[in-house]
Protein backbone atom coordinates (compact mmCIF):
# COMPACT_ATOMS: atom_id res chain seq x y z
CA UNK A 1 0.00 0.00 0.00
CA UNK A 2 2.64 2.55 1.07
CA UNK A 3 5.83 3.13 -0.84
CA UNK A 4 8.92 1.97 1.03
CA UNK A 5 10.96 4.74 -0.57
CA UNK A 6 11.30 8.29 0.66
CA UNK A 7 9.50 10.77 -1.55
CA UNK A 8 8.51 14.42 -1.45
CA UNK A 9 5.15 15.27 0.15
CA UNK A 10 3.39 18.55 0.73
CA UNK A 11 1.46 18.66 3.99
CA UNK A 12 -1.44 21.11 4.31
CA UNK A 13 -2.64 21.75 7.86
CA UNK A 14 -5.64 24.05 8.34
CA UNK A 15 -5.65 25.69 11.74
CA UNK A 16 -6.97 28.44 13.94
CA UNK A 17 -4.48 31.30 14.21
CA UNK A 18 -3.06 30.56 17.67
CA UNK A 19 0.15 31.76 19.32
CA UNK A 20 2.66 28.94 19.75
CA UNK A 21 1.02 26.50 17.33
CA UNK A 22 3.86 26.78 14.81
CA UNK A 23 6.33 25.75 17.51
CA UNK A 24 4.19 22.81 18.65
CA UNK A 25 3.81 21.55 15.08
CA UNK A 26 7.50 21.85 14.19
CA UNK A 27 8.44 19.99 17.39
CA UNK A 28 6.41 17.03 16.06
CA UNK A 29 8.72 16.87 13.03
CA UNK A 30 11.82 17.18 15.20
CA UNK A 31 10.75 14.34 17.49
CA UNK A 32 10.25 12.07 14.47
CA UNK A 33 13.52 13.24 12.90
CA UNK A 34 11.72 14.46 9.79
CA UNK A 35 13.45 17.43 8.18
CA UNK A 36 11.24 20.27 6.96
CA UNK A 37 12.40 21.32 3.49
CA UNK A 38 10.09 24.34 3.36
CA UNK A 39 7.36 25.83 5.52
CA UNK A 40 4.87 28.56 4.67
CA UNK A 41 1.99 29.79 6.81
CA UNK A 42 -0.69 32.05 5.39
CA UNK A 43 -4.38 32.86 5.45
CA UNK A 44 -6.59 30.33 3.67
CA UNK A 45 -9.68 30.92 1.54
CA UNK A 46 -11.78 30.50 4.70
CA UNK A 47 -11.88 33.55 7.00
CA UNK A 48 -10.09 33.00 10.29
CA UNK A 49 -8.35 29.81 9.14
CA UNK A 50 -4.60 29.63 8.50
CA UNK A 51 -2.91 27.15 6.19
CA UNK A 52 0.47 25.58 6.94
CA UNK A 53 2.18 24.29 3.79
CA UNK A 54 5.07 22.02 4.77
CA UNK A 55 7.36 20.17 2.35
CA UNK A 56 9.11 17.00 3.54
CA UNK A 57 10.94 13.98 2.10
CA UNK A 58 10.03 10.79 3.95
CA UNK A 59 8.12 7.52 3.83
CA UNK A 60 4.39 7.75 3.19
CA UNK A 61 3.41 5.71 6.24
CA UNK A 62 5.40 8.07 8.50
CA UNK A 63 3.73 11.11 6.90
CA UNK A 64 0.27 9.55 7.33
CA UNK A 65 0.96 9.00 11.04
CA UNK A 66 2.37 12.51 11.39
CA UNK A 67 -0.79 14.05 9.89
CA UNK A 68 -2.91 12.11 12.41
CA UNK A 69 -0.71 13.48 15.23
CA UNK A 70 -0.96 17.05 13.89
CA UNK A 71 -4.77 16.77 13.84
CA UNK A 72 -4.77 15.92 17.56
CA UNK A 73 -3.99 19.56 18.34
CA UNK A 74 -7.21 21.26 19.32
CA UNK A 75 -6.44 24.27 17.07
CA UNK A 76 -5.93 22.09 13.98
CA UNK A 77 -9.07 21.54 11.93
CA UNK A 78 -7.67 19.11 9.37
CA UNK A 79 -4.34 17.92 7.97
CA UNK A 80 -3.77 16.46 4.48
CA UNK A 81 -0.71 15.34 2.57
CA UNK A 82 -0.21 15.30 -1.19
CA UNK A 83 2.26 13.98 -3.73
CA UNK A 84 3.65 16.51 -6.21
CA UNK A 85 1.39 15.29 -9.04
CA UNK A 86 -1.68 16.09 -6.92
CA UNK A 87 -0.86 19.79 -6.47
CA UNK A 88 0.10 22.95 -8.32
CA UNK A 89 2.94 24.66 -6.49
CA UNK A 90 5.33 27.56 -6.83
CA UNK A 91 8.04 29.40 -4.94
CA UNK A 92 9.27 32.98 -5.27
CA UNK A 93 12.96 33.84 -5.38
CA UNK A 94 14.60 37.26 -5.15
CA UNK A 95 18.11 37.98 -6.44
CA UNK A 96 20.05 41.14 -5.67
CA UNK A 97 22.81 41.89 -8.17
CA UNK A 98 25.05 44.86 -8.69
CA UNK A 99 23.54 47.48 -10.99
CA UNK A 100 27.05 47.96 -12.34
CA UNK A 101 27.02 44.32 -13.52
CA UNK A 102 23.59 44.86 -15.09
CA UNK A 103 24.72 47.98 -16.96
CA UNK A 104 28.09 46.54 -18.02
CA UNK A 105 26.46 44.56 -20.81
CA UNK A 106 23.27 42.84 -21.83
CA UNK A 107 24.10 39.37 -20.42
CA UNK A 108 22.06 39.74 -17.22
CA UNK A 109 19.11 41.19 -19.14
CA UNK A 110 19.23 38.23 -21.56
CA UNK A 111 19.31 35.79 -18.65
CA UNK A 112 16.36 37.52 -16.96
CA UNK A 113 14.32 37.30 -20.18
CA UNK A 114 15.33 33.70 -20.90
CA UNK A 115 14.19 32.61 -17.42
CA UNK A 116 10.95 34.60 -17.52
CA UNK A 117 12.03 36.56 -14.47
CA UNK A 118 11.40 40.25 -13.94
CA UNK A 119 13.25 43.21 -12.57
CA UNK A 120 11.53 44.65 -9.50
CA UNK A 121 13.84 47.52 -8.62
CA UNK A 122 16.87 49.26 -10.04
CA UNK A 123 18.94 51.64 -7.91
CA UNK A 124 22.38 53.11 -8.62
CA UNK A 125 23.99 50.32 -6.54
CA UNK A 126 21.80 47.22 -6.89
CA UNK A 127 19.06 45.60 -8.93
CA UNK A 128 16.43 43.20 -7.55
CA UNK A 129 15.20 40.38 -9.81
CA UNK A 130 12.21 38.14 -9.10
CA UNK A 131 11.58 34.62 -10.38
CA UNK A 132 8.51 32.50 -9.67
CA UNK A 133 8.74 28.77 -10.28
CA UNK A 134 9.77 25.45 -8.83
CA UNK A 135 12.86 25.15 -6.66
CA UNK A 136 14.97 23.73 -9.51
CA UNK A 137 14.05 26.68 -11.77
CA UNK A 138 14.90 29.32 -9.19
CA UNK A 139 18.15 27.54 -8.37
CA UNK A 140 19.07 27.35 -12.06
CA UNK A 141 18.58 31.11 -12.41
CA UNK A 142 20.77 31.64 -9.33
CA UNK A 143 23.48 29.50 -10.95
CA UNK A 144 23.30 31.61 -14.14
CA UNK A 145 23.38 34.96 -12.28
CA UNK A 146 26.02 34.03 -9.71
CA UNK A 147 29.03 34.55 -12.03
CA UNK A 148 27.86 38.20 -12.33
CA UNK A 149 27.94 38.64 -8.55
CA UNK A 150 24.72 37.83 -6.71
CA UNK A 151 24.83 40.00 -3.59
CA UNK A 152 21.79 38.43 -1.91
CA UNK A 153 19.48 35.52 -2.69
CA UNK A 154 16.32 34.31 -0.95
CA UNK A 155 13.70 31.75 -1.87
CA UNK A 156 10.27 31.51 -0.26
CA UNK A 157 8.67 28.35 0.96
CA UNK A 158 6.27 26.47 -1.25
CA UNK A 159 2.73 27.65 -1.81
CA UNK A 160 0.39 24.99 -3.18
CA UNK A 161 -3.18 24.22 -4.11
CA UNK A 162 -4.66 20.85 -5.02
CA UNK A 163 -5.44 19.84 -8.59
CA UNK A 164 -8.71 18.29 -7.41
CA UNK A 165 -11.94 20.19 -8.04
CA UNK A 166 -12.94 19.48 -4.46
CA UNK A 167 -11.55 21.60 -1.63
CA UNK A 168 -11.06 18.94 1.00
CA UNK A 169 -11.26 21.36 3.92
CA UNK A 170 -14.57 22.81 2.71
CA UNK A 171 -15.99 19.30 2.36
CA UNK A 172 -14.71 18.37 5.82
CA UNK A 173 -16.28 21.49 7.37
CA UNK A 174 -19.62 20.87 5.62
CA UNK A 175 -19.68 17.29 6.90
CA UNK A 176 -18.72 18.40 10.41
CA UNK A 177 -21.53 21.00 10.38
CA UNK A 178 -24.01 18.38 9.11
CA UNK A 179 -23.05 15.97 11.90
CA UNK A 180 -23.27 18.77 14.49
CA UNK A 181 -26.76 19.72 13.22
CA UNK A 182 -27.91 16.09 13.55
CA UNK A 183 -26.47 15.91 17.07
CA UNK A 184 -28.12 19.21 18.04
CA UNK A 185 -31.50 17.92 16.80
CA UNK A 186 -31.11 14.76 18.88
CA UNK A 187 -30.70 16.80 22.09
Amino acid sequence: MYSMQKQEFTISAYTENTIGLLNRITIMFTRRRINIESLTVSESAIAGISKFTIVVNDLEDRITKLCVQIERHVEVLKCFYHRNDEIVHQEVALYKVSSEALLAGDQIEKIVRAYHARILEITPTYTVIEKTGHKAETQELFDKLNPYGVIQFIRSGRVAITRSNIEKLSEFLKERDRVQTVLDKQK
